[in-house]
């Protein structure tokens, strides 16, 4: 196994500092590794639906991804291919998702600030797009997407075309996150650990509405304290910090991702 290179600082809830090109572009490759491995352990693995991106830190309009048809449980760093802007595969064996591409390719050009992407079909997020609403501030955790997701409210199907792709990139805006009418969740972040965190908490989010809404009205946080928590607790470092007990977890019980 390939060991990366970090120039870590002393509080180790700060995202880490590179050596070099090579240390970073490892770094994220085995956090995108963990990153599916997560999602596949708390059930986010649906057929063959659902992609996470990390774009290369050299080859900046280039990501690396999962290859089709390899369970999330399943994948590895060496198992991760890099896709270029015309959507070819230029390292690693497989191929990529057309739905992978279409979306996540518009993500990255529309978004340089963006550096990883995830998408999936999960049960609850899927469940609450067929509503076609935003969320409510109805918990703490919810004040986390407070003013700060989209709604991409034009169902047309699946989803195989850069321009409806770029029609997605639209609607998210420069906000963290999307929810897709009929379809599912979106998260973007300044790292795969950001991104990966904010879709964990979304599809969480969206579980605690469903079951508030179907027993009762829930209470909604204030204008003005939903706001303070999002901007308090929704930064790019929070949502990096959120994922490290995960990864944690992951590697210690799953260290063969890292191979």
């Amino acid at each position: 196994m390939v060991q990366t290179s970090l120039v870590r600082p002393s509080n180790p809830f700060q995202p880490p500092t590179f050596v070099s090109i090579e240390s970073e572009r490892r770094h994220r490759q085995e956090r995108l590794a963990a990153a599916f491995r997560v999602f596949a352990r708390l059930g986010f693995a649906q057929g063959l639906a659902g992609h996470i991106t990390a774009r290369d830190p050299e080859l900046t309009d280039h990501f690396w991804v999962n290859p089709f048809g390899i369970h999330f449980s399943r994948i590895r760093v060496s198992d991760l291919i890099l896709v270029n802007s015309e959507g070819q595969v230029v390292q690693g064996e497989g191929k990529v998702s057309q739905a992978a591409f279409a979306i996540h390719s518009q993500i990255h050009e529309a978004r340089p600030d963006v550096i990883a992407a995830a998408h999936a079909h999960s049960f609850y997020g899927k469940t609450w797009s067929t509503l076609g609403r935003l969320l409510d501030p109805i918990t703490q955790d919810s004040c986390a997407f407070y003013q700060d997701h989209a709604l991409f409210d034009d169902f047309t199907g699946i989803v195989l075309e850069t321009s409806e792709g770029k029609r997605i990139a639209q609607a998210l805006g420069d906000r963290k996150a999307a929810i897709l009418r009929n379809h599912g969740i979106l998260t973007v972040g300044h790292s795969v650990d950001e991104a990966a965190w904010w879709y964990i908490r979304l599809e969480d989010t969206a579980k605690a509405q469903l079951l508030a809404e179907a027993v009762g009205k829930p209470i909604l946080i204030d204008h003005d304290i939903a706001l303070k928590i999002q901007q308090r607790g929704s930064t790019h470092q929070a949502g990096w910090g959120g994922f490290q007990y995960l990864w944690d977890e992951i590697t210690h019980d799953q260290p063969d991702l890292l191979d």
